[in-house]
């Protein structure tokens, strides 16, 4: 086993790199100088700007700025945002709100999706499976925007139950909202691939055996058919985290949620490239890391898997 996570962190390594290299140059590709935007309308002293250029390593070819950059991250140092705040700052900032509002929106998909996507897979073409289809499938059309509008009007205004918007420093209560309509589409997602996966089960020898041996159905439902169901959800949810933190501009955006999609939004809009470059960065990294703990997940699901490694 440890063999294997070394081999896979070995794995992630180039991946790593390969990903840090194509958002440098599309963020050095994108036209215009961020400098002279920095300035306005009244632009900026031409001395000004030449010194910010060779701040920022602007005046650099672009392999240059990149190894300069990956030297920074290699030791901790993000670099500075066109405002002179540390980007790290502005990490440490804005990261454990959209961490925990991308948890929040993976607890909520998980448990709910799994548990309905179970359920409509267990009694296929009844009344409780064709409802779970259909809102799926309302779900699933429904752009974000207008999920979220509609939540925001419907348990916000005329229920009251949650704020409309997100109060200073992000309560957890505050956050439950959003992640219900930032975890809508993948719910919808995930409930159908349980319930395919389900169904598929339902019909393999191991579970005809199972219940000829004088299993209990509930046990049979819980060892043989659920777990054997989870390995593409898992695949799912896995992956899907790292979307969420990335996806979470819109939801950030009209909850006024305080996190990286909305800063990073800003960024894009003023051409930082250390903030924009930094930000994704990061994210490419919790992406690596949660597909690594996944397919460590693997082995305990599926003991095929455990034993072949």
């Amino acid at each position: 086993m440890v063999w294997y996570i070394i081999r896979r962190v070995l794995q992630i390594i180039p991946v790593f790199f390969g990903a840090t290299l194509l958002i440098y140059f599309m963020v050095f590709a994108l036209p215009g100088d961020p400098i002279i935007a920095l300035g306005g309308d009244r632009g900026l002293n031409p001395a000004v700007a030449d010194a910010l250029r060779e701040r920022y390593h602007l005046d650099q070819p672009f392999i240059i700025q990149y190894l300069i950059f990956i030297g920074g991250i290699v030791v901790g140092d993000f670099g500075t945002s066109f405002s002179g705040q540390p980007v790290s700052t502005i990490l440490a900032q804005t990261f454990p709100v959209t961490l925990r509002l991308a948890l929040l929106a993976v607890l909520i998909e998980s448990f709910a999706g799994i548990f309905i996507g179970l359920v409509s897979g267990l009694r296929k073409g009844k009344l409780f499976d064709s409802s779970a289809l259909v809102v799926s499938l309302i779900l699933i059309s429904l752009p974000i925007f207008v999920t979220a509008f509609v939540a925001q009007y419907v348990f916000g205004i005329q229920l009251g139950i949650f704020r409309t918007t997100v109060g200073a420093g992000a309560p957890w209560e505050d956050l439950i909202l959003p992640a219900f309509v930032l975890a809508s589409g993948s719910f919808a997602y995930i409930v159908r691939l349980t319930r395919t996966s389900v169904i598929e089960n339902l019909n393999e020898d191991f579970v005809r055996t199972a219940t000829a041996k004088g299993l209990s159905r509930p046990r049979v439902i819980r060892v043989h058919i659920l777990r054997n169901s989870m390995i593409p959800v898992v695949t799912y949810i896995g992956t899907d985290f790292g979307t969420l933190m990335v996806g979470a501009v819109v939801t950030e955006g009209i909850f006024n949620v305080p996190g990286v999609g909305r800063t990073l939004y800003q960024a894009i809009l003023r051409g930082e490239a250390p903030t924009v470059v930094s930000f994704v960065t990061v994210m490419v990294i919790i992406f690596l890391v949660a597909n690594l703990l996944i397919d460590l997940f693997y082995g305990f699901l599926d003991p095929r898997i455990r034993y072949a490694k």
